[in-house]
């Protein structure tokens, strides 16, 4: 439960950053609920719900609870393939927030949080960045004024150039100026700009009669809170709901974990991942109440309100009574606000996410460039949700690579030191003649034991005058059991060839299985450290004369 200790001290800084996210959640709600086809106060709703509920529960300072894009479309995607009318559709959303609720907090009890560990950083850098490029094109029409439909991003993308001939000038006009106004006051940390370019685009409308010249306007918002009640609809359709379920969960994870990860990364603040999804299904569970949207922590707002100047999850809070109190009094007002001033505010909030930077540093290190353009292109190609599963993918096979093909120093002894250390990368570490000390970068396992030990053999055998080898076991600390054979079949190769093995720093539970697999000897031919390994080799070749 949250101590009152635990509780964010209000600042100014928080009410400002939350007046300016309540400015971007309106546009984000208008948008995302025509994405999931359903009326927008009900995305507006589950942001309200979410992130009071969240401050409650979550950790996260930046994050902002609310309706995204990622789960609008899964959600849009589930409400096609269900059977029935507007309104059991509307009552089976209801019920997939609410199983999506109950699935984050059965997972958090369970503390499945540890999967997020498969998904590396410049993975998720990838997806954000992937995840960012397609909610901008989406965007794009509504700047434009013009409506268009797209299987893929590139076909999504060749319709909206196609369609150029019919894009409303005005709707361009509104809506680059909204963004160049957008882009300036990002400068400017203090200012709500959000906030300022809304209020700024309902005067336009009102001054310069905008609808009469075909820029599409918000219309009326009616919030009419309703208790959700159970739809009338038979077994196939709940079937269906469930299947898409698990998928809604999945991209709601990853894009919030991924949001909060990066953030908090950035600026030191500690998570608990499994906190964070229990967190979200209250949320979810909340917004489902009111008959709500998902909610997750997604990204436009995540890094908005990181621009915004947020200082602790009250921002979040603000947020939430900012956008109510917006609903609530200047309803006739929202309602002349031009839809391209809402793209214009979602493409401006996902500026921080088009960033080269975190990527093409990776470039520079020569690690996991590759994998995270793989998932950037994989959510481009592939949609949001076969997107994030390729993300997934790549982070796994990323450390399979390494695992199965790690690095295998030569270790020598650093002037007359106890220090053993790379001989490749130490030109004044020497070797002891006779004598070769092998240390692999990776923890043995069935995927790369073979291959280690095996080419350890081979350049054993070819060393002339080789007497004994020291293995360093020190990444290991357990065996399997296709580890443990290769270890074995390894030793019985290099008694045959006459070169003796002695073991290093190896953990006790790999020399107990070494014990019970029937490796003898071992309490002569383990050694604590590389050195006590290397003297007892010395020794052994001097006491036999010259050979083991």
């Amino acid at each position: 439960m949250t101590k009152l200790s635990d509780w964010p001290v209000v600042n100014k800084a928080d009410v400002i950053a939350g007046i300016s996210i309540a400015g971007l959640m309106l546009p984000e709600a208008v948008a995302y609920a025509g994405i999931a086809g359903l009326p927008p106060h009900r995305a507006i709703l589950a942001g309200i719900a979410g992130c009071l509920v969240y401050a409650i529960f979550g950790r996260s300072r930046f994050a902002i609870v609310s309706p995204t894009s990622s789960s609008a479309a899964i959600l849009a995607a589930t409400l096609a393939v269900v059977p029935g009318d507007v309104t059991v559709k509307a009552g089976l959303a209801t019920i997939a927030v609410a199983l999506a609720g109950i699935l984050f907090i059965v997972a958090a009890a369970l503390r499945l949080g540890g999967i997020t560990g498969f998904i590396s950083r410049p993975v998720l850098r990838g997806f954000a960045l992937g995840l960012a490029i397609t909610i901008i094109l989406h965007q794009l029409p509504i700047l434009v004024g013009v409506s268009v439909q797209g299987s893929n991003i590139l076909s999504y993308a060749g319709a909206l150039l196609a369609a150029i001939p019919r894009w409303n000038l005005a709707s361009v006009a509104v809506g680059i100026a909204a963004l160049a106004a957008l882009l300036l006051l990002k400068r400017l940390p203090g200012v709500p700009g959000a906030f300022l370019v809304l209020a700024a685009g309902i005067l336009a409308s009102s001054a310069f009669d905008l609808g009469s010249h075909a820029v599409k306007l918000v219309g009326t918002i009616e919030v009419l809170p309703q208790w959700p009640s159970l739809p009338d609809a038979g077994w196939p359709a709940y079937s269906r709901l469930v299947q898409f379920t698990v998928p809604l969960v999945l991209i709601l994870f990853a894009e919030s974990w991924g949001t909060m990860r990066a953030l908090a990364l950035r600026y030191g603040d500690p998570l608990e991942v499994n906190r964070e999804l229990g967190a979200l299904g209250f949320a979810n569970i909340a917004s489902s109440i009111v008959q709500g949207m998902p909610v997750g922590a997604g990204f436009s707002a995540g890094f908005a309100s990181e621009a915004a100047g947020a200082k602790t999850r009250a921002t979040g809070v603000f947020a939430a009574i900012g956008l109510a109190i917006l609903i609530a009094c200047a309803e006739p007002l929202v309602a002349r606000l031009p839809e391209p001033v809402l793209a214009a505010v979602v493409i401006a909030a996902l500026t921080h996410a088009l960033d080269p930077g975190p990527i093409l540093r990776l470039r520079r290190l020569h690690r996991d460039f590759y994998v995270a353009l793989g998932a950037a292109a994989g959510v481009l190609i592939f949609g949001v949700l076969n997107g994030m599963l390729l993300a997934i993918a790549l982070s796994l096979i990323a450390m399979m690579h390494r695992l199965a093909s790690p690095y295998v120093a030569r270790l020598g002894r650093l002037g007359g030191s106890h220090n053993f250390v790379d001989v490749s990368r130490h030109p004044d570490a020497t070797e002891t003649p006779g004598i070769a000390i092998w240390r692999p970068g990776e923890p043995l396992f069935f995927g790369n034991a073979d291959t280690i030990l095996g080419e350890i053999l081979r350049r054993s055998r070819a060393e002339t005058g080789l007497k004994a080898v020291v293995l360093s076991l020190e990444e290991s600390f357990d065996l399997d059991s296709s580890a443990l054979d290769a270890l074995m079949e390894f030793d019985a190769a290099m008694r045959t060839a006459g070169i003796r093995v002695q073991f290093a720093r190896a953990h006790d539970r790999a020399r107990d299985l070494m014990a019970a697999a029937g490796m003898t000897n071992l309490d002569r031919r383990c050694s604590f450290s590389v050195d006590d390994a290397a003297a007892a080799v010395e020794a052994a070749v001097t006491h036999s004369g010259g050979s083991i």
